[in-house]
């Protein structure tokens, strides 16, 4: 007996790895070589391509692309219909397997619905992409950014709320009541 949920309609090939309680529905396709970590859910409609590796407790709504060279870690979120790209000057008449770009999503970060992200751009810990924005460099930590091309407009918490710092760099999340520091440009959590 399996330990993880495939709905019936589900294509899982030979040489996967798939970790306990994940669950993968409706006329989703995972290719050989992937790494799906325990407790994900992957939603209706999805393709995993070869070598992607996704962590623990990835949620990976309906509609989602993730093409090789994509690496997620673990506790994020995938909005639905979002897309990884894997080429940067892709063609048809041209093959450029084995040219694909790295793309690795730090633990904890969400993107939103619709969002694009261009392959060879790192998303940080805890980052959190707008719906339909278009990724087109590397995102900080914790960032917030939206549009196309998508620009940062603020800071978020690991909750997920916009962190708004005091003139000494200090926020705090209003659902956690943890704190945040600012400096350099950079953002951390206060412990």
């Amino acid at each position: 007996m399996s330990s993880f949920f495939a709905h019936p309609t589900a294509v899982i090939d030979e040489g996967c790895i798939i970790g306990e309680g994940t669950k993968i529905w409706h006329f989703s396709h995972v290719m050989p070589g992937c790494t799906i970590g325990r407790n994900c859910n992957i939603g209706q409609n999805v393709v995993i391509s070869p070598e992607v590796i996704l962590g623990n407790n990835v949620k990976v709504q309906n509609n989602v692309s993730i093409y090789t060279g994509v690496v997620c870690e673990d506790d994020v979120f995938l909005g639905p219909s979002m897309v990884f790209t894997n080429v940067t000057n892709p063609r048809s008449a041209v093959n450029r397997r084995g040219q694909y770009a790295r793309t690795v999503v730090k633990r904890g970060a969400s993107i939103g619905a619709n969002a694009t992200i261009v392959c060879g751009h790192d998303i940080g810990e805890f980052a959190f992409i707008g719906a339909g924005a278009v990724v087109t460099k590397h995102v900080p930590a914790y960032a917030l950014v939206v549009g196309n091309p998508a620009r940062q407009t603020g800071w978020m918490s690991e909750f997920g709320h916009k962190l708004n710092f005091n003139p000494e760099g200090l926020a705090v999340c209003p659902e956690s009541g943890e704190s945040y520091r600012l400096a350099n440009g950079e953002v951390s959590k206060v412990s």
